[in-house]
């Protein structure tokens, strides 16, 4: 089944089942089969509340959330759609602030598979088309909606005339289905750009910058990067952002990584270069410490996980799986682990993604990989993560899974240094630990 979807209910469990039997069994680009289904469905994406439309290969869905964040702390309600989910299939989906309930799933997804016969949508097509349904029957002031793949031919991309769009940072990912040009790949996301419509986005080197450009211009959009009608800073414990409309001195995220106050910072710019959504400069300040995004630098509290390791341990997810967000990560353990504690990072990694190039932010630091499978997925034996790890000059073992790695962890930890662990390499597998360990989004 396509993402390995599952629900616990039985009413969600039937829909899903019928996907096999509609979808051709894979995510393949363009805009064809999604505006069919569509308008089967009477084009619900013409009636959504003001879209905010983001992409991006790392930062989109954190940005998301601090959208999220200053939207409902400045007193509005707005409708989210991500992907992919870590733990529940309605995690994709948040209408006005709350996960979509099961029953209501349910509805939409029967109504969205049936209006599919003969057209055999992807299962990111039929879920974004539900999620579209349930945005437009709802009423709420903005809808956040994270593109699912590249941008110009994601499913995402029906929508007419967003409030405004934004890109996080580029890098290489999904090569398979964007080139292996960072060049193109920053073409495909600027592909989002709609006429009359800001599109706000991150600093690119040249020639990443010229795509961008032009593809902003040949949609007749104004093109925002940062550094060119506005800025921002992290800078004595507080983000100094500034634009034409004036100053802001903001505190510092509460997400944990440098790179967060990157990804604050463009939502910030992309809710004050548009004019439908009135966020409130109290509600933007607040974002700062409401905006939450699990398994990005998150810190796991108390579960079956965390009691396999020594009292006082610390133990950590996140599921970057490219070369730049493993930077992001390597950069926060840098000067997070101080030199006398144990550090271990459990790894997993599917089999379509960059090894080397992920552990190679990691390379001769003092600490100890363990190499997982991903449960359920296609992905890199952990013998051959072993010796890819230790190639890059890092201490690697295997292990069966998760558990048994953090077990050894317990087991061989020096009592009085209690270690630093770290759970990285995929999304699937960050939702399998938290499922594991009692903590499902909410």
């Amino acid at each position: 089944m396509a993402d390995r979807a599952v629900s616990d209910d039985p009413r969600v469990q039937r829909q899903l089942d019928r996907l096999a039997s509609l979808s051709p069994g894979a995510d393949i680009l363009g805009l064809d089969r999604i505006s069919a289904l569509l308008a089967r469905l009477g084009n619900p994406e013409r009636r959504l509340p003001p879209v905010l439309h983001v992409a991006g290969t790392n930062g989109k869905g954190s940005t998301c959330a601090f959208l999220r964040a200053a939207i409902e702390a400045s007193g509005l309600s707005t409708h989210v759609y991500t992907s992919p989910h870590l733990v529940r299939f309605n995690e994709r989906i948040r209408i006005a602030g709350s996960l979509i309930d099961d029953g209501l799933l349910a509805e939409l997804l029967g109504e969205v598979f049936d209006a599919g016969v003969g057209i055999g949508p992807s299962f990111f097509e039929a879920t974004t088309a539900a999620a579209f349904l349930a945005f437009a029957r709802t009423p709420a002031d903005a809808c956040i909606v994270e593109v699912g793949l590249g941008g110009r031919l994601d499913a995402t991309n029906v929508i007419p005339s967003p409030a405004a769009c934004g890109i996080a940072q580029l890098g290489l990912d999904h090569q398979a289905f964007l080139g292996s040009r960072i060049e193109d790949i920053a073409a495909e996301k600027a592909g989002i750009a709609k006429r009359g419509v800001p599109l706000v986005t991150q600093q690119y080197a040249e020639p990443l910058a010229a795509r961008v450009a032009a593809a902003a211009d040949a949609a007749g959009a104004r093109w925002l990067p940062r550094g060119q009608g506005w800025e921002a800073a992290p800078y004595r414990q507080h983000l100094h952002y500034r634009d034409e409309s004036g100053r802001l001195e903001l505190p510092l995220p509460r997400l944990a990584g440098a790179h967060q106050a990157t990804n604050a910072a463009l939502a910030v710019a992309m809710l004050r270069h548009q004019h439908e959504v009135p966020v409130r400069e109290s509600g933007l300040r607040a974002a700062m410490g409401w905006a939450e995004w699990p398994a990005r630098l998150q810190r796991l509290g108390d579960g079956p996980l965390h009691a396999l390791l020594p009292r006082g341990s610390e133990l950590w997810l996140d599921g970057g799986h490219n070369p730049a967000a493993a930077r992001a990560i390597a950069d926060f353990f840098r000067s997070h682990v101080p030199s006398e504690r144990p550090f271990h990072i459990v790894f997993g990694l599917l089999a379509n993604k960059d090894v080397t190039g992920v552990l190679k932010p990691f390379s001769n630091r003092a600490m100890t990989l363990h190499a997982v499978p991903v449960p359920d997925h296609d992905c890199h034996a952990p013998a051959d993560l072993v010796q890819a790890a230790r190639a890059s000059g890092i201490s690697a073992v295997a292990a069966e899974d998760v558990e048994r790695a953090l077990a050894w962890i317990g087991r061989d930890a020096d009592r009085s240094q209690s270690p630093i662990v770290l759970i990285m390499g995929s999304l699937y597998l960050a939702g399998d630990v938290l499922r594991r360990n009692g903590q499902p989004p909410v």
